[in-house]
């Protein structure tokens, strides 16, 4: 009975550890993965993309790229600008630690003498817990024609070209 209970306790574990894939779509709850975005004015927005639990930086960063060159293509633009951009994780981080200690201790025994002893402990931890979500925001300002060259502009026309094809073969 022991070792049934060791079971399912070890599979509910690897269960709660396991992280469903970030998938491209919009946010269907607050904390959800996928995209959300705001008109702060014509041709202006802030773009987000929330990945799920362990999602890789990268591909959080190129759905935050993908999302605001499809508005720019929706709203007539041909490139936007990052104007700002914020990429953070948050929640339990993985790795583990190693820890020692140790302590001493002394004790009489009347008379029949007394004695001592010291003790050593060595511990280690893991964390079996999700990895942290990463969520990348940015202020985008679209525009139209021929792109300025700037490091912080993007054509929108390549942009879902590269990204959105490459999305679709995940």
């Amino acid at each position: 009975m022991k070792r049934l209970i060791v079971l399912a306790v070890s599979a509910a574990l690897l269960t709660a550890c396991a992280t469903s894939p970030t998938v491209y779509g919009p946010q269907t709850a607050p904390h959800g993965a996928g995209y959300s975005e705001y008109r702060l004015e014509n041709g202006r927005y802030r773009v987000t993309f929330q990945g799920n639990p362990g999602a890789p930086v990268n591909q959080v960063s190129d759905y935050v790229l993908l999302r605001s060159a499809e508005l720019a293509l929706r709203d007539g633009y041909d490139w936007f600008r990052v104007a700002d951009r914020m990429t953070e994780q948050t929640g339990s981080s993985s790795g583990s630690s190693l820890s020692i200690g140790g302590g001493s201790s002394s004790y009489d025994y009347g008379r029949h003498g007394h004695g001592s002893s010291v003790g050593l402990g060595v511990g280690t931890t893991f964390n079996l817990g999700p990895k942290p979500a990463v969520t990348s925001s940015m202020e985008v300002v679209f525009g139209r024609g021929q792109p300025p060259r700037d490091a912080n502009v993007y054509d929108a026309r390549a942009i879902v070209d590269t990204i959105g094809r490459g999305r679709a073969a995940v």
